[in-house]
């Protein structure tokens, strides 16, 4: 089983969750990592080490195609350096909402260099939450 901690547009009912993830995730539990959770001015989130929460979901499935398909999403290549990629993949220890321990999961983390330079706000709930389109 694969197991992916995910915090932005591959959160249940996000855009790339619909695009990618509809039908082939076999559970997605809420969950809570540690780290700075930060709006990037394309519309989507990073996440930097650090010691806030980030609230998320933990999401199964049993696919390693579908795995490689969201590192491509997160233009993440495991044979690059690691400065080469947007986001890497690594393993770390996610909590549920009653701050038990769900295990090691994957994690897509951004390096704080990066997110400086792509102009990251800070979100300080630790909630990503999709840009509304502007009403007409």
């Amino acid at each position: 089983m694969i197991r992916v901690f995910v915090y932005g547009t591959l959160k249940p009912g996000e855009i790339n969750y619909r695009l990618l993830c509809e039908g082939k995730i076999n559970r997605a539990i809420p969950a809570i990592a540690h780290g700075n959770l930060y709006a990037l001015p394309a519309g989507y989130p990073a996440v930097t080490p650090g010691t806030g929460e980030v609230h998320g979901y933990v999401l199964e499935f049993g696919s390693l195609a579908l795995l490689a398909e969201l590192d491509a999403l997160e233009d993440y290549e495991p044979q690059r350096p690691a400065e080469a990629n947007d986001y890497n993949r690594i393993k770390i220890e996610v909590m549920d909402e009653n701050r038990q321990s769900l295990g090691l999961v994957w994690f897509y983390q951004m390096s704080s260099e990066r997110v400086e330079a792509m102009g990251g706000i800070q979100i300080k709930d630790g909630i990503w939450r999709s840009p509304q389109p502007p009403s007409i």
